[in-house]
């Protein structure tokens, strides 16, 4: 995998604050089975005291805000925490599904080794809301707005609506394949077809939060090329 200069993902800079679009397939913080890179490695190779405000799970792409210093780190957190920092995925799912203002309020449980269930009586308060964008035959594109930030929150509570995110194979989504969109498809006989896009279908779209104690910005992050690719195959063959 070519590793990314940093500098070629900022989408938002000032002196205190950044926020990237993050490529699929790189985690945000180290991980502790090691790995080349990282967002905070990249981060901080740009500005030493570079330090990650929210972590995206290793597969979704898009908005990622840095702090470049304490001070801007403690402002981003406290707004996390007061759950006032905006953010919007978008995200493809198996099927066709109808949200409209859907809220899904349902506790997730960490039960460790990076995996999450529902649990009305042990999880945490999780709440997200849903929005259907575009239809096709086979698949919906969803805007997701989580109110809060658990764990895998947005793909555990898709696959409670049986919303199932397009290749998340851990919570029962399956991936495109195009074969399955286009009407006149041929592979040779020794040759194993793949799926469009090689992880799951989840981008993070846009994040609005304050910058200080006054200005608010808000920052749109362009679908990396592997979700633009998806979209623009199902725009011409699944509709």
């Amino acid at each position: 995998m070519r590793i990314p200069k940093l500098q070629d993902l900022i989408l938002f800079e000032n002196d205190d604050l950044m926020v990237v679009n993050k490529p699929p397939f790189i985690a945000s913080l180290d991980e502790r089975e090691g790995g080349e890179v990282s967002m905070l490695r990249l981060a901080r190779q740009y500005c030493g005291d570079a330090q990650i405000c929210h972590r995206l799970d290793k597969e979704t792409s898009g908005c990622l805000i840095i702090a470049k210093n304490p001070a801007a780190y403690r402002l981003v957190a406290m707004q996390f925490e007061r759950r006032k920092v905006k953010k919007v995925y978008h995200a493809l799912v198996n099927g066709t599904h109808t949200f409209e203002d859907v809220h899904v309020n349902l506790p997730i449980l960490n039960i460790g080794n990076k995996n999450v269930s529902i649990s009305r009586q042990d999880g945490k308060a999780a709440e997200t809301i849903f929005n259907s964008l575009k239809y096709y035959k086979h698949y919906t594109l969803i805007e997701c707005q989580p109110i809060t930030g658990r764990m895998h929150q947005i793909r555990i509570h898709l696959a409670t609506q049986r919303a199932c995110i397009a290749g998340d194979d851990m919570y029962g989504g399956e991936s495109v394949f195009l074969s399955k969109i286009k009407r006149v498809y041929h592979i040779a006989k020794d040759e194993e077809e793949l799926p469009i896009m090689k992880r799951f279908a989840l981008h993070a779209k846009q994040v609005s939060f304050k910058i200080d104690a006054e200005n608010e910005v808000t920052v749109e992050a362009p679908y990396p090329k592997d979700f633009a690719t998806l979209i623009k195959l199902l725009d011409k063959f699944d509709v």
